[in-house]
C-alpha cells in the first residue's frame, strides 16, 4: 500500500489522538495535541497515511524562546508518533525531515524537543545548543534543540516558556 505524508485534515483528528494513545500508552499527548489546538498554538501537524489509515503523526507548536533578550521564531516537536505496529520503518525519520523542511521554508529559526537522545541527534538535534535556555527540562540531555537559522540560539542566556498546554 502505497504511504503519503499530508496536513493533518480535520477528519483525521480522532485516529491521530488514538494513535497518540496507542504510541504512549495513555492520555497525555492526546490532551496536549487537543490544547494546543484549543489555544491556536499549532504550526504543522503532518500525518502519514496508508490509504485512509493514519499510521504516524507529527505536531509542532509556537514556542517563546529569547536569547540574549531578542525574541527567536522557534517552535516545540511534541508529540510525534507511530502506530506500533509499523514502528522501525522510517516513518517517524519521515515526519521529523519533512517537517522541519517545511518550517525552514516558512521562516522558523528553530526547533526544541523532549525526546529520545538516539533518535533525534541524527537530524542535528543536541542538547548542547540549548544548555544556556532556562526552561524546566534544562541540564536533561533529552532537553535538545536544532537551529534552522544559524546562530539562532546562540548566546550567553536564554529562556523558553512552553505553553499552558503542555501543564508544566
Amino acid at each position: 500500500m502505497m504511504t503519503h505524508i499530508v496536513l493533518e485534515l480535520p477528519e483525521q483528528r480522532a485516529q491521530v489522538l488514538a494513535l497518540n494513545r496507542l504510541a504512549f500508552q495513555g492520555e497525555e499527548e492526546a490532551r496536549i495535541i487537543e490544547a494546543l489546538t484549543r489555544d491556536d498554538l499549532v504550526v504543522l501537524s503532518l500525518v502519514v497515511t496508508e490509504g485512509p489509515k493514519v499510521t504516524g503523526h507529527i505536531l509542532f507548536s509556537r514556542l517563546e524562546v529569547e536569547v540574549d533578550g531578542r525574541p527567536v521564531k522557534a517552535v516545540s516537536l511534541a508529540p510525534m508518533a507511530v502506530l506500533p505496529d509499523h514502528q522501525n520503518k522510517g516513518i517517524g525519520s519521515t515526519l521529523v525531515k519533512r517537517g522541519l523542511d517545511l518550517l525552514a521554508a516558512r521562516g522558523f529559526e528553530a526547533v526544541l524537543v523532549v525526546g529520545h537522545t538516539e533518535f533525534y541527534p541524527r537530524f542535528g538535534f543536541a542538547p548542547q545548543t540549548v544548555r544556556h535556555i532556562a526552561c524546566p527540562f534544562q541540564g536533561h540531555d533529552a532537553f535538545m534543540g536544532l537551529e534552522l537559522k544559524p546562530g539562532a540560539l546562540a548566546g550567553e542566556s536564554g529562556e523558553c516558556r512552553y505553553p499552558a498546554a503542555f501543564g508544566l
